[in-house]
């Protein structure tokens, strides 16, 4: 069921850019290529153009820090209240840091006021560029400081990223790159806080309680509260179930899951939300794979799923050209013609995009 709402099962798939982020409605974002990746996975025919064409061109994505603090692409339509909601708790957790970095609220309101001026002026600016005007300001290029304050200036809804430049993420102005619509609601934090619920509930249920507090980042008591307005609204049952189904059903656990002659294999990429969204990745790995799939220090490896099921993960070999998969078990016959099949996608949509796989 999971696999199915996160548009990796059965078939399912979008057909554009932007159904993919009405389906998911968030896509981890930390690394460039791999949120490209994560879109294609769960779309049809959909290459490195149509996506770049949708943060650039219509305009619909945006890449921006929300969920955990963490790099996200999301729905355009969907930046202003999950800043209002997000950023307040963002910035007020980066206090610390901010002062490690002798980074005051004086030099952090005259870095907003240069940034947004020297963007007014010569926009689009890339990381390295802001950080040489930011200099100006008696800001050290080395170090953490230019990227604190360039996030800072995003957080404050001054700033979001909007097309490449030279291989890098340029920024622009939000309010120039994205006007406000006169459908953009100022939501009360309850009402976006149970809206988010909503959203995750749609792109990763079933889920808890606990699985929303995991991938919001939120506290334990805000999660709740989100939870009791789903209840109060009819969404969900006093036990925690939807009262409807929101997402289709299927499913199963092990090798019993994959009972298809033609199993679905997905290449997900690297801290794919399908294996971070949850509390736990219990229902998507095998118990005794964990370590391969996270290894420490943080990382999400690649991982080769059929039917939801991580089969194996994988990796780029001989500089880049091509991909090499790590099974857990040997593989199936049908699960081995499918990843064949999806190994030749990842390697040509990497190929059109001008990057190696990976």
């Amino acid at each position: 069921m999971r696999a199915r709402a996160q548009g990796l099962a059965d078939g399912i798939r979008e057909d554009s850019v932007e159904g993919v982020l009405r389906r998911v409605f968030a896509i981890q974002a930390q690394d460039a290529t791999a949120a490209d990746l994560g879109i294609r996975v769960r779309g049809r025919d959909i290459g490195a153009d149509d996506i770049r064409a949708a943060y650039e061109d219509e305009r619909s994505i945006v890449r921006g820090w929300f969920m955990r603090g963490t790099l996200h692409t999301v729905a355009a339509a969907d930046v202003r209240w999950l800043l209002r909601l997000f950023a307040p708790r963002l910035l007020a957790a980066t206090d610390r840091r901010y002062r490690e970095l002798g980074l005051d609220e004086s030099l952090r309101e005259r870095a907003d006021h240069l940034i947004r001026r020297v963007l007014t002026v010569h926009g689009p600016l890339t990381r390295p560029e802001l950080t040489e005007h930011l200099a100006t300001l008696g800001v050290s290029p080395r170090g953490q400081a230019p990227f604190h304050l360039i996030r800072h200036a995003a957080l404050t809804g001054i700033l979001c990223q909007g097309p490449q430049r030279a291989g890098e993420a340029g920024y622009v102005l939000l309010d120039d790159w994205l006007p406000a619509q006169s459908g953009d609601r100022e939501r009360e934090q309850d009402a976006a806080l149970a809206e988010l619920a909503l959203r995750y509930l749609k792109a990763h249920g079933p889920v808890d309680v606990a699985d929303f507090a995991a991938w919001s980042g939120l506290p334990i008591t805000w999660a709740r509260t989100a939870w009791t307005a789903l209840r109060r609204s009819g969404v969900i049952t006093a036990d925690g179930e939807p009262t409807a189904p929101i997402a289709p059903g299927g499913g199963g656990e092990g090798w019993a899951g994959i009972s298809s002659d033609t199993p679905d294999v997905r290449m997900l990429p690297a801290y794919d939300d399908y294996l971070v969204g949850y509390r736990t990745r219990e229902l998507s790995v095998p118990a005794g794979y964990e370590g391969r799939v996270r290894p420490g220090g943080g990382l999400i490896r690649p991982t080769v799923c059929a039917d939801g099921l991580a089969v194996g993960t994988w990796t780029r070999v001989g500089a880049g050209r091509s991909i090499e998969v790590d099974a857990f078990e040997p593989l199936p016959a049908p699960v081995a013609a499918g990843l064949a099949a999806e190994r030749a996608e990842v390697i040509d949509f990497l190929r059109h995009a001008g990057r190696t796989p990976g």
